[in-house]
């Protein structure tokens, strides 16, 4: 791994970071919209560099996350993090592939699983030769069915799934989804500035949910008219923003 370098996430938390295992404002947006509030237990699978948990403990020491990973190299550097901030009572680092967690993590017991996914179809586009920007990008070792059929596996019923992808997935994210009795109920899209077309959209889903009403919240702009981040990415990023912006 190349560059380790340490940035900070805002609350006294830090998080190592390399070339090859770093974060997005997407993964900020996406732990922002899947934040658990008290006492919760929850799942990310393919955490990477374990920015969400490290985020989501900033202002919740309740927590007990399971953060999956199948790149060792990755689990070793989200470990150094987790270490670091001594939160090892709260975060557990598992190096695995996502599917085949069954009878290494209970099944029906989690409240919360959240998922980055790799945004390409494998096959699709440019791959890129290094094997850890490949396995983060494109569908190369899960796909959308893979990680939403363990997901469900995990939830209690009525339990959270969160995810974000680009737009021109939601119906392959929805569909699956379904297929594994999580029904999407609130989607959030998220646009650079008002005259672009969305870039992302946030989606939550629940394990045995109702079929029949989503919830569209307001649209999530990046920039405000003046090209500076919005009032309300400003607030998402918190005490991150500190020395960024």
């Amino acid at each position: 791994m190349n560059n380790i370098h340490l940035e900070p996430l805002g609350n006294g938390i830090q998080i190592y970071v390399s070339d090859s295992y770093h974060f997005s404002t997407d993964t900020i947006l996406l732990a922002d919209f899947s934040k658990p509030t008290g006492r919760k237990k929850c799942v990310e699978l393919g955490t990477g560099c374990g920015t969400i948990p490290l985020l989501w403990c900033r202002h919740n020491k309740t927590l007990d996350i399971t953060a999956v990973e199948i790149q060792k190299n990755a689990c070793e550097l989200a470990q150094k993090s987790v270490d670091l901030n001594s939160l090892n009572d709260n975060i557990k680092i598992l190096n695995s592939d996502l599917k085949e967690l069954k009878g290494i993590l209970p099944s029906g017991y989690y409240d919360v699983v959240v998922c980055n996914p790799p945004y390409k179809l494998s096959g699709s586009g440019i791959t890129n030769p290094e094997n850890s920007k490949l396995i983060a990008r494109h569908e190369s070792e899960c796909t959308l069915d893979d990680i939403c059929q363990t997901a469900s596996s995990l939830l209690q019923f009525g339990g959270k799934f969160f995810i974000c992808q680009r737009p021109e997935r939601l119906a392959d994210v929805m569909e699956a989804m379904r297929k594994f009795s999580i029904e999407p109920k609130t989607l959030r899209l998220v646009q650079q500035r008002r005259n672009k077309a969305p870039k992302l959209f946030l989606l939550e889903g629940r394990r045995g949910g109702k079929r029949g009403f989503m919830n569209v919240r307001e649209t999530l702009f990046i920039d405000d008219e003046n090209g500076n981040f919005s009032q309300e990415m400003m607030n998402i990023y918190g005490s991150y923003k500190e020395g960024r912006i």
